[in-house]
């Protein structure tokens, strides 16, 4: 047997109206989140972490240095620091030169 839509709120919802499982594309799933980088709101479909952040923005590999909501994150802990819907991050990537 089928279940029932229910709204966020856990009510149910009418036949016929827009779910995220009808695919309405206006409803925001469950777990995406959203961020600010360098000034600019991000949005992804599951939270991440810092180094799949970095990884998706091209940057792996560059010397980069990043801030989460104002406390710098060690390159060691990229991995294991998960970003959280309105987080805001600052992004600086090293350029060398003579």
């Amino acid at each position: 047997m089928p279940v029932p839509a229910t709204s966020r709120d856990g009510r149910p919802v009418a036949k016929g109206h827009a779910t995220r499982e009808n695919g309405c594309p206006f409803l925001q799933p469950t777990g995406m989140i959203s961020v600010t980088i360098n000034g600019e709101r991000r949005q992804f479909d599951a939270p991440i972490n810092c180094a799949e952040l970095i990884a998706r923005l091209d940057l792996a590999g560059k010397r980069v240095a990043l801030e989460r909501n104002g406390e710098i994150v060690p390159r060691g802990r990229h991995a294991e620091e998960r970003l959280a819907d309105g987080d805001r991050l600052e992004i600086v990537v090293a350029v060398g030169g003579g």
